[in-house]
């Protein structure tokens, strides 16, 4: 399952959602409160974690890095 989360302001008690592309659900939850301003993300944050949740970066064991570190520097 996939959530969208978006911050979307309110006009005349009323407020438009826009799906992706290829969503195909056919009945959706929603679900409504209201959101703190501090809470917001900025747009280029979620774009660094959604790049780095499509392409993971390999596990790096400290001890070898700090081995391949010391290598390098003598």
């Amino acid at each position: 399952m996939n959530a969208i989360r978006q911050y979307i302001e309110v006009k005349n008690n009323t407020f438009n959602v826009v799906l992706p592309e290829g969503f195909t659900a056919k009945t959706v939850e929603v679900i409504i409160m209201p959101a703190d301003e501090s809470d917001h993300v900025p747009d280029w944050h979620k774009e660094i974690v959604a790049e780095r949740l499509n392409n993971p970066l390999p596990l790096v064991d400290g001890l070898e890095m700090i081995a391949d570190l010391t290598q390098i520097t003598h």
